[in-house]
């Protein structure tokens, strides 16, 4: 019963502590006259003059590559080549199981003969008809089959020679040839595999000029190198360079990636920079003009980049959509959004609200 009405006691004398002492922490800024404001820094902006450079990491590819198939079908007999081997254009590559294409050789050869035989057969009977029709034996109607049958039979030859020549054309085709010179990429097939005319079984990188090959992102497509051309060195030996132009650009967007190919022909390519060798290319843009502020100044407002703008006469500050040129290693480059001799917040943003009244304690210019 005491504790009760000791507790009952109590509780008015902490209510009205409370009230008094949040009446108190009201009280006191309005007395001293001086509220507690954000302090921030600014920083005036300007357009600077930027040549920006990018280093790119791409490899070395053929400006040309051939597939090469058979021109008939057959099963692979014997392989000559691996991949990385160079070869001629008029070295055999692999070679067919001749079977079919030599009894059509056979044949045509033997029909050949043949109508060769027949050919000589009708010659004789020409001759023959023409003695005894100089000398009245024979009558004109006889001579004149004669004539018929060896023009017959020199028709026969013809064909047959003609067939001959497409027989051993198809026999020649049962050794693969590429027909250029080159560098063997890749290899599709085996020993004892059966294979289709047309079916490509090798690809060769042909000689001749190379690519520098590069994935960069859209965004660096929409200004030119200054002086349209790309210095290129070897990653394992920066020692090796080499210079090119842009000779292809691809006109879509890998999907996987979000990157663009893009192709640098070399204008003479070093030994060292081999198929396949990683290579770093180096391109400097053109001077434009940006405004240049601190990576501190960007802030994420709705969804898109922002900045602070303090206004010097209200001492207030203010959220601005901007567009970003590039980023760089600490500095972040503007196209549009600030303009020059605005006021912009570089330190103390992550405290601030739209029109709220802040204290400036550093303007520097930059």
């Amino acid at each position: 019963m005491t504790r009760s009405i000791a507790c009952a006691a109590i509780r008015p004398l902490l209510v009205i502590s409370a009230f008094g002492a949040i009446g108190s922490a009201q009280a006191g800024p309005a007395a001293t006259g001086d509220p507690a404001l954000a302090r921030v820094r600014i920083v005036a902006a300007h357009r600077t003059p930027i040549a920006s450079e990018v280093a790119l990491t791409g490899d070395i590819q053929p400006q040309a590559q051939v597939n090469v198939a058979f021109r008939t079908n057959g099963k692979i007999a014997e392989r000559r080549v691996e991949i990385g081997d160079h070869v001629e254009a008029d070295q055999v590559l692999a070679v067919l199981e001749p079977l079919t294409q030599k009894a059509n050789l056979d044949t045509a050869r033997a029909a050949l003969a043949s109508a060769e035989a027949l050919l000589t057969q009708a010659k004789m009977s020409f001759e023959r008809q023409k003695q005894l029709l100089a000398g009245g034996f024979t009558t004109r109607s006889t001579y004149d089959n004669a004539e018929q049958e060896l023009r017959t039979t020199q028709a026969s030859v013809d064909s047959a020679r003609a067939a001959l020549g497409t027989a051993q054309e198809q026999f020649s085709y049962t050794e693969l040839r590429a027909g250029v010179a080159g560098i063997v990429t890749s290899r599709s097939f085996e020993v004892g595999q059966v294979v289709q005319s047309g079916q490509t079984v090798l690809v060769l990188a042909q000689d001749g000029p190379r690519d520098a090959v590069f994935n960069v992102y859209e965004s660096l497509l929409a200004q030119p190198p200054a002086g349209g051309t790309i210095a290129v060195a070897l990653q394992s030996d920066p020692a090796v360079t080499a210079t090119g132009t842009v000779r292809e650009v691809s006109p879509t967007v890998d999907a996987a990636t979000g990157t663009v190919r893009v192709k640098i022909g070399l204008q003479a390519t070093p030994s060292a920079m081999g198929l396949g060798a990683v290579v770093v290319g180096h391109g400097r843009f053109a001077l434009h003009k940006s405004v240049v502020l601190p990576w501190s100044a960007l802030y994420r407002y709705d969804g898109r980049p922002a900045v602070w703008i303090f206004d010097p006469d209200t001492r207030t500050v203010s959220i601005r959509a901007v567009e970003i040129d590039r980023f760089a290693s600490d500095i972040i480059t503007l196209r549009r959004g600030v303009e020059p001799g605005e006021r912009v917040v570089v330190a103390g943003i992550q405290f601030l609200r739209p029109g709220q009244s802040v204290a400036a304690a550093d303007i520097a210019d930059r």
